[in-house]
């Protein structure tokens, strides 16, 4: 079958490229067009767009950008009526992923129209109109890794019951928000974080002598810097954290290097401040970290599942009214994964108005090695870890995925 996946930013390409490798095992004729990054296109396929060219986050740059995102829709669009694939895969990104989903209903109703007789039409023997075929009769959307309208935007509800035929949540408690509050059923298939951070456990035997030498470090334990991967992000977060961990001179600061920024981008911010970065290596940094300071998203559910206690440091334009927002907007408690996932604070948030040098380094202390709060963070992330649960997500979202399409045939 052909399968068509879009994603938007590193993580998607990411989970996307192991939900590629599952279709392979489950479907041996597996052919894929992607708009996505180089790990999707490490599994094979065919790349229409690298997410490099469409991951634009906040108001202002989608602003300055809609030329450039109106072009990649249509781009898409005409790609899929093109290639008329078997079903589309929507990985996250919801601003984009789901005008696509809009689209494809359109086609749908589209090929489902009555035809009208149009002037000048080929006409049958007994003057009727011949069927004008459609340009592609859509197919099914299946969405993997929902948009988090649980937090904000809850309205798209409506747009995800009529133009996605099937989700396929990765957070337990999606499964009730969907069913429960909205009557929308969904797949409940496990999370891909624990897959992808256990499959790399198994997999690297690298000592912590090894990773310093390897990345030119010296022999201190590690506080970990995980400042984003969006330019602006970096921007927001990345000063006040190196300024908050360098007051701990006994520990040595490492900082992740996402796969989109380049490594000038990220001189402007560390240097002459001691800090060291390493590229391309968040999942040996954190198996080799002490502690670490997180912006929030997957990093701090990965930063978790690797047992490194955290500090989630989100600073904002606008904090008072961030913070307003928070509380009286938004209809989640918690910013991080972690802490949705537990139900209850595992990690301190230390964003917005509460983004400060003096409460970043305050909480750090408090979770480095002979501190209380060390001990009880690592016990909540079992508790995490354990509502989770054990299903590999890609290998039982491809499965189900699989059966679906074959019974709809």
């Amino acid at each position: 079958m052909k399968y068509y996946l879009i994603v938007g930013e590193a993580s998607g390409d990411l989970h996307a490229s192991r939900l590629m490798q599952s279709l392979q095992e489950e479907d041996p004729e597996a052919q894929f067009r992607f708009f996505g990054g180089d790990l999707m296109s490490a599994v094979g396929g065919t790349r229409v767009r690298h997410y490099k060219d469409m991951a634009y986050m906040g108001f202002v740059p989608v602003l300055l950008h809609l030329n450039v995102i109106f072009k990649n829709l249509k781009v898409c669009q005409e790609d899929m009526i093109k290639w008329k694939p078997d079903v589309v895969i929507l990985v996250d990104y919801p601003g984009f992923n789901l005008r696509i989903a809009k689209f494809i209903t359109k086609q749908k109703l589209a090929a489902n129209r009555p035809q009208q007789p149009a002037k000048g039409a080929q006409l049958t023997g007994n003057g009727s109109q011949l069927p004008a075929k459609p340009l592609w009769g859509g197919c099914p959307v299946y969405y993997y890794i929902s948009p988090k309208i649980w937090a904000w935007k809850e309205w798209r509800i409506r747009s995800i019951k009529r133009d996605v035929t099937e989700m396929f949540s990765i957070l337990p408690f999606e499964k009730d928000f969907y069913e429960k509050k909205h009557r929308y059923p969904v797949y409940y298939v496990g999370n891909p974080t624990v897959e992808e951070v256990s499959h790399f456990k198994e997999e690297y035997h690298e000592t912590f002598e090894q990773f310093c030498a390897t990345h030119g470090l010296s022999e201190k334990p590690i506080i970990a810097l995980l400042a984003g991967s969006r330019k602006q992000e970096i921007k927001d977060n990345l000063p006040g954290m190196i300024e908050s961990a360098r007051r701990f001179k006994d520990y040595q600061l490492v900082l992740a290097g996402a796969p989109s920024i380049e490594e000038e981008y990220y001189e402007t911010f560390i240097k002459g401040k001691n800090v060291r970065l390493v590229r391309n290596q968040t999942y040996p940094l954190l198996a080799h970290s002490t502690a670490a300071l997180v912006t929030s998203g997957t990093a701090t559910l990965e930063t978790a599942l690797f047992r490194v206690p955290q500090v989630v440091c989100y600073e904002t334009p606008l904090p008072k009214l961030y913070r307003f927002g928070f509380n009286h907007i938004l209809n989640v408690k918690y910013i991080s994964l972690v802490n949705l996932i537990g139900g209850k604070e595992i990690v301190p948030e230390l964003f917005a108005d509460r983004f400060r040098v003096y409460n970043i380094m305050n909480e750090l202390y408090r979770i480095l090695p002979g501190q209380p709060g060390r001990e009880k963070m690592l016990q909540g992330y079992q508790e995490v870890a354990e509502k989770l649960g054990g299903d590999i997500a890609p290998v039982q979202a491809a499965r189900t995925m699989v059966y679906l399409l074959r019974k709809s045939k």
